[in-house]
């Protein structure tokens, strides 16, 4: 069977963090704020993936709340939920993401992003799509507070 989740995150910038995308680090003066790395591509990725096997959202699995994740790797977050799809059975097929920021340039690191993210869950940098756009200065991304991502994940069942 053939299904699929949509995930969403968004996260506020700040100084003094570093901003972490896809598991990449980015050069930049803020970074995003948040309880783990703040890493909204790989956490919209994680709860499209929980979606697909309708397992909840990345905060009931990783609570902000649990000190012992404080600073966690989203990337770790990915392999953990990798692992809770394979005791579903289910395999990724494909994870098309977006990430909206007008601030800063992301082409060069969307080729070392979609690899990162493909490591950590498996798959071929091939299946996984990675985007960016603007806000157009519209709303709070737009006037460059936060950074949001948005993904949709397919993946197969037995």
């Amino acid at each position: 069977m053939i299904r699929c989740g949509i995930g969403y995150d968004v996260h506020r910038l700040v100084k003094g963090r570093k901003l972490i995308l896809g598991g990449v680090e980015i050069t930049y003066s803020h970074g995003l704020e948040g309880h783990s790395d703040a890493d909204v591509l790989s956490h919209a990725i994680a709860d499209a993936l929980l979606g697909a096997i309708a397992a909840a959202d990345i905060g009931q699995h990783f609570p902000n709340t649990d000190q012992s994740i404080r600073g966690m790797s989203s990337i770790e977050i990915l392999k953990r939920v990798t692992k809770l799809l394979a005791e579903k059975k289910a395999r990724v097929v494909n994870i098309d993401a977006t990430i909206i920021a007008e601030a800063p340039k992301l082409a060069p690191c969307i080729d070392e992003m979609r690899k990162t993210i493909a490591d950590a869950i498996g798959i071929s940098d091939s299946n996984v799509s990675v985007k960016a756009t603007t806000n157009e200065k519209l709303g709070a991304i737009g006037r460059n507070e936060g950074i949001a991502a948005m993904a949709v994940a397919t993946v197969e069942t037995e």
